[in-house]
């Protein structure tokens, strides 16, 4: 299959070079701002309903390719990285 998109190869070295050139020139919030007016175009276009959807597509892929075990492992370990220490009262 042909690639007839105008611009480098995505993932090649002079697309790497493009994005790097659009950072120092609009700064990392520009994609950040993109990101957010094309997530909002979907969800104008699609509905809200699609990300819900899509999002339980993902799950069920993930649990038939990992099993339901997957969860409970990726759960604890969450827990071991988001839990505090907390300094004994006195």
């Amino acid at each position: 299959m042909a690639n007839n998109k105008r611009g480098p190869e995505p993932g090649s070295q002079k697309a790497k070079h493009g994005g790097q050139a659009v950072r120092e020139k609009y700064g990392p919030e520009f994609y950040s701002k993109i990101g957010k007016m094309g997530g909002d175009a979907v969800k104008e276009k699609r509905g809200p309903q699609f990300y819900a959807d899509i999002g339980k597509k993902g799950g069920d892929s993930t649990k038939s390719q990992h099993g339901s075990a997957f969860y409970s492992r990726i759960g604890k370990k969450g827990g071991e990285r988001g839990s505090v220490t907390l300094a004994p009262k006195e």
